[in-house]
């Protein structure tokens, strides 16, 4: 590309603006791109081969090089079988004769030959050519990420302020960025609700999801400006860019400003019905935002991210402290801690769960627990620990129906009995609620609810699992409507059903942190609303500004209607007359 400034549009999923150089992620398992070449490419492809394996050989050695003098030479001479697979002639023979004779891009060609290479070594009943197999995975990586120019740094290792530019970020990826050092994010795929979008308004860090190309187009190094609001990626930025997105800061700042001085008041309507108004975190160390957001407590605590990226499962002990932790840091406040929601796009390391064909139906959150009581009940005991405290709720994801909550009551009630047997403190009122986010679920709400001591909506994957769209893909993501009717009336279903049972409903999903529908949520009759931390303050701004009566009646009108954009637009005609700043500072409703 050349320094022309070139604009690229994708949907702003967290609000702000980023500029910065860019950072290429890429997973470590990308499969290299397969490309058809002609006869005449062959030497210039032989020519990147034999570059890569000598950058590769110099950056064994060099690694050879620091863990001896770090450890000793004993212990780097585990890198001389990778010294071996880059000077394997048997396999480097093959790769030439392959791309010689099939004429494919040579990091296609080598993937191939090597893998083969290393699954045939792999099958053969001897330890030491199976170790080999393990190194010539480890090598071809490395090769590969030469011949594409890549660097091969994980987000964790970045040491200086970056736009990441990715395909995707996986949850793992997620939980070991090096936040401190990321200005923006902007990938290929995704949509509002994708785990990348919900991260980035988690950390308050601008994001752009469903570019389509990206994360192939940009380079490393890229100068970059990055509105959240409005999904423009621009590269190159021209003066005339700088100069409007200098005046935009300062307009923005002016209004987070006015949100900041709400921070210790009360969520309430102008007609006095209080709302709950608490936020989502994923880690502990999140716990510094919800108080710096003024919410109350938390609302979702998403203990699945403790699990990712560790090489063994965090024991009793370890959650017991996190837990506690967190407990302490927002009481008197609550905190509800979700069980683990495993499976769908969220994998243990170590864990070997058999693929799926469709994970987001098979084997995940609360079925993954009662399937593996060994992890579920050391999980449970460590929440009861921490709920000594007295603030402490617990909440199983995923339920469909009474089955799956009464089994997962009998764990939790055979885990207070051992702790009860071994003289450990714990909350014998703590209270247990249930995710609803299953249609099915919603259905039985009635019977739920006579079991349960409240409800908590996760909007993502109940509006996912109703109009079947998978969150993640751009190319049906219009499809995924918070306002279709459909979702609407399994709102008012839940509400109803909770509140005929005196319990109290609350919404966790990112419909909670949409200003755009929070009259419609209030109108609705929810209880509480649990968002990313920094939208709170905009929730509670928009709370402020509304009449419950009015939003009732809102809601009322709306339970006529059939079409999606008709609910949208009244609920957004609303939410302008009463607070227009908010809707510009999330760059309008998605």
């Amino acid at each position: 590309m050349s320094d022309e400034e070139v604009r690229l549009r994708g949907v702003g999923v967290s609000a702000g603006i980023g500029r910065g150089t860019v950072f290429i992620h890429h997973p470590e398992d990308e499969e290299p791109p397969k490309k058809k070449i002609d006869s005449s490419d062959v030497s210039g492809e032989i020519a990147r081969f034999e570059a890569a394996l000598i950058a590769t050989r110099a950056q064994i050695l060099e690694m050879q090089q620091k863990i001896a003098e770090a450890i000793g030479a004993k212990d780097a001479s585990i890198f001389d079988a990778h010294l071996l697979v880059v000077e394997d002639h048997t396999l480097i023979d093959e790769v030439l004769r392959t791309l010689r004779r099939d004429l494919w891009n040579v990091e296609f060609v080598f993937s191939e030959v090597a893998n083969r290479y290393a699954r045939t070594l792999s099958e053969i009943d001897d330890p030491y050519l199976r170790e080999r197999a393990f190194d010539i995975h480890d090598v071809t990586k490395r090769i590969i990420r030469n011949l594409l120019g890549r660097s091969g740094r994980p987000l964790s290792q970045m040491e200086e302020p970056h736009i990441i530019v990715a395909h995707n970020l996986t949850p793992s990826d997620a939980a070991t960025l090096n936040r401190q050092y990321v200005l923006g994010i902007a990938t290929d795929i995704g949509s509002r609700t994708s785990h990348t979008a919900i991260m980035a308004r988690s950390l308050n860090i601008p994001a752009i999801v469903g570019l389509k190309d990206a994360s192939s187009r940009l380079k490393n190094g890229d100068h970059v400006l990055l509105d959240g609001n409005t999904g423009l990626l621009i590269l190159n930025p021209a003066d005339q860019a700088l100069w409007e997105y200098g005046e935009l800061e300062v307009r923005l700042e002016q209004v987070e400003e006015q949100l900041t001085s709400l921070r210790d008041t009360a969520c309430v309507t102008t007609d006095g019905t209080e709302i709950i108004l608490s936020a989502n975190i994923e880690l502990p160390e999140d716990v510094s935002l919800v108080n710096q957001a003024g919410a109350r407590g938390v609302g979702l605590y998403r203990t699945e991210f403790f699990f990712l990226n560790k090489t063994e499962l965090p024991n009793e002990e370890e959650q017991f402290r996190a837990y506690q932790a967190v407990a302490q840091a927002v009481y008197p406040q609550t905190v509800i801690i979700r069980t683990l929601d495993l499976g769908g796009d969220k994998f243990l390391s170590h864990s070997h769960i058999p693929m799926e064909i469709n994970p987001f139906l098979g084997c995940r959150a609360i079925r993954f627990c009662l399937e593996r009581p060994d992890i579920f009940k050391a999980q449970l005991r460590a929440i009861l620990r921490a709920s000594v405290a007295g603030n402490v709720r617990l909440m199983y994801p995923m339920i469909s129906g009474l089955s799956e909550l009464r089994q997962a009551n009998e764990v939790l009630e055979s885990c207070r009995a051992e702790l009860r047997t071994d003289g450990i403190q714990f909350n014998e009122e703590m209270e247990t609620g249930i995710m609803i986010e299953i249609p099915s679920a919603v259905l039985v709400a009635d019977a739920l609810a006579k079991e349960a001591d409240f409800f908590s909506i996760g909007t993502n994957d109940l509006i996912q699992y109703t109009v079947a769209v998978d969150r993640v893909n751009e190319r049906i993501a219009h499809l995924y409507e918070p306002t279709h009717p459909a979702i609407v009336r399994l709102l008012e279903m839940t509400v109803t059903a909770a509140h005929s049972n005196d319990i109290w409903v609350g919404v966790c999903g990112e419909m909670a942190g949409e200003v755009a529908l929070t009259p419609l949520l209030v109108g609705l009759g929810v209880d509480e609303l649990s968002a990313s931390p920094g939208l709170v303050p905009r929730v509670k701004k928009a709370v402020q500004t509304l009449n419950a009566k009015q939003c009732a009646q809102l809601a009322a009108e709306i339970r006529t209607m059939t079409s999606a954009t008709e609910i949208l637009a009244k609920c957004e005609a609303v939410a302008r007359k009463h607070y227009p700043e908010l809707l510009t500072l999330s760059g309008g409703a998605e």
